[in-house]
């Protein structure tokens, strides 16, 4: 099927993703993962989504750039508007030219992104040549963004395995393998989630100061309400597969309005709190109230 292709507007978004849907099917039938969502990302913008495991934030992240398993096993239905092209509407040597160049991926395991084989400066050589042929020197463009994600000694260090690194300067060198590729939207899936909490806000910090300099768009997939604060623009919330709050960071923190926005963000522990045990989800109350009002 031919893209669909649209100029794109003035004042229009880099992302637009418009009634999606992700239908996973086996021997016991189809199950319906994602369910009518839509959201806009603009340039320069972070978008976080929010939800707990199984919500299906990850997997609405991996169907951007067509990372899900082909048909019949997955079907994806809507549209993925980048810059106007209906990225779903590619074919397979189409939708290869955004992975990576436009859209890159950091996903929340590094030690499972790498391949254990090869250094880091050989992989990340291995995405510079694939998406930007015109970069002549290609061990200085892998010093530089490795100095660039905060990695030390970065002269020696590109020549490091993956099993030589701790776990948060692998994931400082994807970080720097997708910056390699300059992609103009960068996709975060818990990318702080194998790391303890100290190499967490320094992830997240090092994120920040990357959009800003970059001029990148980011959407960060968490289950954390506490590293959104401070990071995104604006937040959806997902619950089975379907989006029940959507506005700016300030708006629905501090305001939420659906009863399962509400009750995640009761369970954050407090300091000060006077209460002997965490807050739990009353999944029943929530489902009595409706999905998606």
């Amino acid at each position: 099927m031919a893209a669909r292709e649209e100029q794109p507007r003035n004042g229009a978004p880099l992302l637009a993703v418009r009634d999606l849907t992700i239908d996973f099917t086996s021997r016991e039938g189809t199950m319906r993962a994602v369910d009518g969502v839509s959201f806009t990302v603009e340039r320069g913008e972070t978008l976080a989504v929010v939800g707990e495991s199984g919500s299906g934030k990850s997997v609405t992240a991996l169907a951007l750039a067509r990372l899900l398993p082909e048909p019949p096993t997955c079907r994806i239905g809507g549209e993925v508007l980048f810059e106007g092209t209906d990225l779903l509407g590619l074919d397979r040597a189409g939708v290869r030219r955004y992975r990576g160049k436009e859209i890159g991926y950091v996903f929340q395991e590094p030690s499972t992104s790498f391949n254990p084989v090869f250094t880091i400066g050989r992989q990340i050589a291995e995405a510079i040549r694939l998406h930007r042929p015109d970069v002549t020197d290609v061990r200085a463009e892998i010093i530089r963004v490795l100095d660039l994600v905060g990695i030390r000694d970065p002269e020696k260090r590109w020549n490091d395995y993956p099993h030589q690194l701790s776990g948060g300067m692998q994931q400082r060198a994807m970080i720097a393998m997708v910056l390699a590729c300059q992609p103009r939207l960068l996709v975060a899936d818990e990318p702080t989630t194998a790391l303890d909490v100290t190499i967490q806000a320094q992830i997240i910090d090092l994120m920040r100061e990357l959009r800003a300099r970059l001029e990148m768009s980011v959407i960060l997939i968490t289950h954390n309400f506490g590293i959104v604060s401070g990071f995104a623009d604006k937040v959806i919330v997902m619950f089975r597969g379907h989006i029940v709050e959507a506005g700016p960071v300030e708006q629905v923190l501090n305001a939420p309005q659906h009863p399962y926005t509400q009750a995640l963000l009761a369970c954050i522990p407090r300091i000060g709190s006077q209460r002997r045990r965490l807050t739990t989800i009353d999944y029943a109350t929530i489902e009595r109230g409706g999905v998606g009002k």
